[in-house]
């Protein structure tokens, strides 16, 4: 399958609302007034960023609301079989030895030839893995009894046998075509997937999650499933790509059936575990600048970043209008009635001159990025490239009031506050070596390239500037493996082969690298899919085929969802949708960051697939939505959650029982996915010219300005560092002559150039059987004829001819050999 055959379709985020004509007046001032409300009413978000959400939510989002008869069904099964067992005792009353026993039975069950009786066997071990919940009280003892199974499970080889059940439904092709040759896939379709995916992540989460309380052999056995899962042991590779592969063939239709949301929350959570998360990261980030004797980190960004406040979002043209407008009220309420007590009554009307209110504009001056949000909908249709620097609108230019003083400061002292900011960023070598061409050109009228040693002809303050400069450059871990590299490439007799540590992320990235293509394409076109902002298409894929039951939904929830104006299906897709999101932006987040350590060419190359599949304005089109709307959208129902839904009984399904329990004011996975997502557009653009211009092309400013809204202070830090990259590139004039030229510049000559570094590293390091230039030539005439040549089959049938043909029949001229050239 080639990457054509999956690229995703190039999107345009102009035009979502149709074209339309600017609104004038009234109808401004209503959308200035909807904008002020929104910006009023945004509260400040106590969000905590990590890896995952807590254990509890995580699990809930592994079931869909129609999986919810299966639970009984797990544990039906379960009961029939440990009944002849047990003999009438309950599984948390067994010894440990007894529950070894019977897990063992359940081990050799699994190997039966029939699929029947091998599904049964598999419920019953999810209901171990489950928490036997109908032996439980409560949902702490539902998480003990699932952590307690799930490590026994692991140390009988559970999880091996499940693997190989796994590879034989991938592989089963009769499900693949009764499943394309359906119109409609339904649950049925992937009941065993389902069930094998569900214990697979159970057993995934809960190993990697640590706790105080655990046993030593339990910490040994999760480091032993850690590595085993990060290494080549399944059918040499990683387990991961196996889950890979099923992306790649549900996005390339061969597999409609694939219960996509489980396959990608348990390929994030195996990424997650064998990898490691942003504590590890960094861990591994100080471990490896100690290694090339590189100056310590000043700080942890991530602990940094959560220890920032944040900040109002800046004041829309609604709420200054009306502050000015309250305080000249005032003002001229008070003089009008001092001079009417001056002169008295006049019969002459009085004169009331037209000021210009220059406010606004004063105020768009100190705004960098002054577009208001509805006018970036509304500009004309043939300006395309006006995205951060528009003209100003009427309604922010001339305001005609009227009192004659002049306007007081347009913010009040309580809403002048500042943006959550980080450093001015690390000082770089490239830095002093612009510096030095400044100085050079200034003082001595040519420049020496890239020198930073020689500083003859140069006064003394720059000496000591380039000493003081120097002193505080930061050398990046990724700044020595090039310089690495290109001394490998220049020098490959003399330094020989590099030593490459076989660490998880570098046996990762050797497996995804021939198919790393699809992988990449078949992540975007899940996302695209979950976006809340795609429009339905017919040849869109499907991705709830894990959501959908055989029949509609039972009178009594239906009924119970119209009191919340939604139907199940609506609400499951919602829920659906955003939990797919989720994981994706977390895995591409995970891989980018630990490719990058692992070597910056690795990231390098993720990165290059990620944009020419169009990750920017895919991303970008994300963010052109009401984003606090879907930052606090509740899409759950915690009552049918896991595993409140096991434990408690059903309450009666009204409007009010259903939103019982959620008192969150935002959803914790919709803001996590908004943050990667802006982390993951950060990692792509920055320091690279060619993609900063796609931001502008695609008018990201006003979409990113609307984000500021989100009161939290990580979310705006990275929209700010996006529009801070871009603030080089303003100019309306500049834009219109140059965008298109410069675009296709940088685009041509800078993501070549890198591309071909990248392929100039993947062949010396990865390609085992290049012609290298340089490798060692046998010039033994008998040990040159005495090697076996591997010879086609039909040669030996047609070898006679052969001879006659391209040896007896050809005439040798002897002559010729004692001539000189």
């Amino acid at each position: 399958m080639q990457a054509e055959d999956m690229e995703v379709p190039i999107i345009n985020i102009l035009n979502d609302n149709g074209d339309r004509q600017r609104p004038k007046g009234k109808d401004v001032f209503k959308d200035l007034q909807k904008e002020s409300e929104s910006s009023m009413e945004s509260p400040n978000l106590e969000f905590e960023y990590g890896d995952t959400d807590a254990l509890t939510a995580e699990l809930s989002e592994l079931y869909s609301y129609t999986e919810e008869p299966e639970f009984a069904l797990n544990r039906d099964y379960f009961e029939e079989d440990f009944r002849s067992h047990a003999r009438g005792r309950r599984w948390i009353e067994l010894k440990v030895e007894e529950q070894k026993t019977y897990v063992m039975r359940l081990l050799d069950a699994l190997e039966v030839t029939d699929r029947d009786k091998r599904l049964k066997v598999a419920r019953a071990i999810l209901y171990l893995a489950q928490g036997v919940f109908d032996e439980c009280d409560t949902e702490v003892d539902v998480l003990h009894w699932s952590r307690h199974n799930v490590f026994l499970l692991y140390d009988m080889g559970i999880f091996t046998a499940l693997l190989e059940l796994l590879s034989m439904e991938i592989d089963n092709n009769q499900a693949c075509s009764s499943a394309v040759r359906k119109p409609a896939i339904s649950l049925a379709d992937s009941t065993e997937l389902r069930v094998l995916l569900s214990i697979m992540y159970l057993m995934v989460e809960t190993v990697r999650v640590q706790t105080e309380d655990d046993r030593p052999e339990w910490r040994a056995a999760r480091e032993a499933f850690k590595n085993e899962l990060g290494s080549p042991l399944y059918n040499g590779e990683p387990f991961a790509l196996l889950l890979f592969t099923m992306v790649t063939k549900f996005c390339s239709m061969n597999a409609p059936h694939f219960p996509m949301k489980k396959v990608l929350l348990l390929l994030w959570k195996t990424i997650l575990f064998t990898l490691g998360g942003f504590e590890e990261l960094q861990g591994m980030k100080v471990r490896g600048r100690e290694r090339l004797n590189l100056a310590p980190l000043p700080e942890d960004s991530i602990k940094v970043v959560r220890a920032m406040r944040a900040a109002s979002p800046p004041a829309s043209a609604m709420e200054l209008i009306e502050q000015q407008q309250q305080q000249k009220r005032g003002r001229r309420s008070r003089r009008s009635a001092f001079v009417d007590s001056l002169e008295g009554d006049s019969p002459f009307p009085k004169k009331q001159p037209l000021v210009k209110q220059d406010s606004l504009d004063t105020y768009n001056e100190r705004d960098p990025f002054k577009n208001d949000d509805a006018r970036d909908e509304e500009e004309d249709p043939e300006d395309t490239d006006s995205g951060i620097e528009g003209e100003v609108d009427p309604l922010d230019r001339d305001v005609i009031i009227q009192p004659p003083p002049p306007p007081p400061p347009l913010r009040p002292p309580q809403r002048r506050s500042t943006y959550p900011k980080a450093s001015p960023g690390p000082l770089k070598e490239k830095d002093i070596e612009h510096f030095l061409e400044t100085s050079r050109n200034k003082f001595i009228g040519f420049t020496l390239g890239n020198d930073t040693d020689t500083l003859v002809g140069l006064p003394r303050p720059i000496h000591e500037s380039v000493k003081t400069l120097k002193q505080h450059k930061y050398v990046s871990i990724a700044e020595v493996q090039i310089q690495k590299e290109d001394e490998l490439q220049q020098c490959p007799m003399t330094l020989g082969e590099e030593d490459v540590e076989e660490t998880p992320t570098e046996m990762l990235y050797l497996g995804m690298l021939p198919n790393l293509s699809q992988y990449v394409i078949a992540l975007l076109k899940l996302l695209l899919a979950a976006a809340p902002t795609s429009k339905a298409k017919t040849d869109s894929i499907n991705i709830l085929a894990d959501v959908l039951p055989e029949e509609m939904p039972s009178l009594t929830i239906l009924c119970a969802c119209l009191l919340l104006h939604i139907t199940v299906l609506q609400s499951m897709k919602l829920g659906i949708d955003e939990i797919i999101v989720k994981a994706i932006s977390a895995l591409l987040l995970l891989l980018l960051k630990h490719f990058k350590l692992n070597h910056i060419y690795q990231f390098e190359i993720v990165s290059q697939h990620l944009v020419f599949a169009n990750c920017i304005p895919l991303i970008l089109k994300f963010f052109n939505q009401n984003i606090m709307s879907y930052i606090s959208a509740k899409n759950s129902i915690c009552v049918l959650d896991f595993p409140n839904c096991v434990v408690h009984e059903m309450p009666e399904l009204t409007a009010e029982s259903l939103e019982a329990g959620d008192s969150n004011q935002f959803c914790w996975r919709n803001l996590f996915s908004c943050i990667n997502l802006l982390r993951i557009l950060n990692k792509l653009t920055k320091w690279k010219h060619s993609r900063t211009m796609m931001l502008v092309v695609f008018k990201s400013a006003p979409i990113l300005k609307r984000a500021l809204k989100v009161k939290q202070a990580m979310m705006q830090l990275y929209v700010l560092k996006l529009l801070k990259i871009q603030t080089k590139y303003l100019g309306r004039q500049w834009r219109k002559s140059n965008m298109k030229t410069m675009s296709a510049i940088y685009q041509k000559a800078e993501e070549c150039a890198l591309r071909e570094s990248i392929e100039k590293f993947n062949s010396r390091r990865y390609d085992k059987n290049k012609n290298w230039e340089f490798a060692p030539v046998d010039n033994c005439l008998q040990s040159v004829l005495g090697q076996r040549v591997e010879l086609p089959e039909d040669f030996h049938y047609s070898y006679e001819m052969w001879l006659e043909r391209e040896v007896f029949s050809q005439p040798i001229q002897w002559e010729g050999l004692l001539q000189n050239p």
